[in-house]
Order: C-alpha cells, then sequence, then structure tokens
C-alpha cells in the first residue's frame, strides 16, 4: 500500500515475499545500488506466515516495521528475528498502540486495533495477550478513504464492526469456509475458530455481515487452501460473488 505512490509498505511480511516484490514494478529495486521504495512493514501478527519474510528482507535499505507491544516481544524472546535481523539490516521496530495513529507518510496514517488473543503455536509462555492480534484502520488525509486490513479475525464484535462500517475498502480473513473445514477435509484436526480464524459461512460467519457493509470494496484475503472459494466454478464462490463479495488472488489491486 501507498499514499503517495512512491513510499510503499506492507502488510505483514510473508515467506514468499520476494517473489511478491518481483511481481510488482512499483516495488522493484532503485534508483541507487540496494535502494528500494520500500519503507515499512505493518505486522498483524506474529505468526510464522507473517513474519518470516522479514529474514528475506535483510538485504535491501532502511526500513521500519511496526508492531504491537506483544507482537515485537515474541519477535524479541520466543522467535528472536529482531536478533537475528541485528547485524544484516537496519530496522527500526516501532510500537503500534491500539486505536493511537501511526503516520506512515505525509497523508497516509495507520491504527491498530484488537482482532484477537491467538498467539503462536511458538510462544509457549502465552504471556501477551492484549494486541497479538490486530486489524488497521489504513486513512488518507489527501483522499479522505479509508480501509481496513485484518487478515485474521477471531470474532466479529461490536468494536470491529464499528471500524468495519467505516471503511471504504474491507479486506477480512477469509482462511476458512466453515469451522471444521480441516477437520472435514482431513487436513487436521482443529476447529478454525481453534486457531484464531471466523469461519465464512454458518452461525455467525462473516459472508453475510461483511455482504451488509457500505464499502465499496469487500475483499476476503488469507484464503486456506482447503477453501472451497478458491475453485472457479464452486457454489460457495458464486454465492460470495451475488454478495458483492471479492477474493484476494494475486496480483489484485484496489486504488481508492
Amino acid at each position: 500500500m501507498s499514499g503517495d505512490g512512491d513510499r510503499w509498505f506492507l502488510l505483514n511480511a510473508t515467506p514468499d515475499v520476494h517473489h511478491q516484490i518481483a511481481a510488482e514494478p512499483a516495488l522493484h529495486p532503485g534508483p541507487g545500488t540496494r535502494e528500494t521504495p520500500l519503507s515499512g512493514v505493518l505486522l498483524t501478527d506474529a505468526e510464522l506466515d507473517h513474519t518470516i519474510g522479514l529474514l528475506v528482507m535483510r538485504e535491501g535499505s532502511a526500513y521500519t516495521v511496526f508492531g504491537t507491544a506483544a507482537v515485537l516481544a515474541m519477535l524479541a524472546e520466543e522467535f528472536p528475528v529482531r536478533r537475528l535481523l541485528r547485524d544484516y539490516a537496519d530496522v527500526t521496530w516501532r510500537e503500534a498502540v491500539l486505536g493511537a495513529p501511526m503516520a506512515l507518510d505525509d497523508t497516509l496514517t495507520a491504527t491498530a486495533f484488537a482482532a484477537g488473543t491467538k498467539h503462536p503455536r511458538y510462544a509457549v509462555s502465552q504471556r501477551h495477550d492484549s494486541g497479538s492480534v490486530v486489524g488497521y484502520r489504513l486513512e488518507d488525509a489527501r483522499t479522505g478513504v479509508t480501509a481496513v486490513y485484518a487478515p485474521a479475525l477471531a470474532h466479529w464484535d461490536d468494536a470491529v464492526q464499528a471500524e468495519l462500517e467505516k471503511a471504504d475498502c474491507v479486506i477480512v480473513d477469509g482462511t476458512f469456509w466453515r469451522d471444521t473445514e480441516m477437520i472435514h477435509t482431513g487436513s487436521g484436526r482443529r476447529r478454525g475458530s481453534e486457531m484464531g480464524h471466523l469461519a465464512i459461512d454458518g452461525p455467525g460467519g462473516s459472508a453475510e455481515r461483511l455482504a451488509m457493509l457500505p464499502a465499496r470494496y469487500k475483499i476476503y484475503t488469507h484464503i486456506n487452501n482447503t477453501n472451497p472459494i478458491l475453485d472457479d466454478s464452486s457454489p460457495e464462490l458464486r454465492r460470495l460473488a451475488e454478495l458483492g463479495i471479492l477474493i484476494g488472488r494475486a496480483g489484485l489491486r484496489v486504488e481508492l
């Protein structure tokens, strides 16, 4: 994402971040040696799938990583990315305080809000509750538009509803179609709710609520490979299309 088209920010750093950068010309290195338009990374949690990419980015120019105190603590202790990067990259670690806007550039701000309390499985101490999982409200002062990004959503309470109702673009957790999907497909033994993900379908699911939001764009992200919405011919995908909900696929661009 970018507010001015020059400085760009990643929302989480996945293990294939180098492929993502290579696929997007606006993120290509230059013009100087080891210069990059990437200015920072906003972390929604400390899960491996969202943080391993920081190690891949170790040879770039200086950038800032934003995360809550809980997330930064896990990356300093249980998964010591901060120590591993210390001698390889010029990284500034900045705490994201819940409810406090952070200036990313001259027009763009990001505000973290609580989206769950699940810890990564490696965080055995379980000491980090508040701020373990967050979403971000992204606001552009120049255009007045707002986007919300929450790839892990354990619940849809009044506080989350209030954040989403104000957004022009909503990108939220679409990991599982049903809560028992991993069990049903033989892929695992845990429910989606045990893994910190609200199901799309079923009682209290997110699809009907998402469809009722006034946002111009409503998009599911963080989709597991067991989810039938990845099948272009599935009735589940057709249902989402009828509700006006998009699927966040590689190469999707949203301009507000």
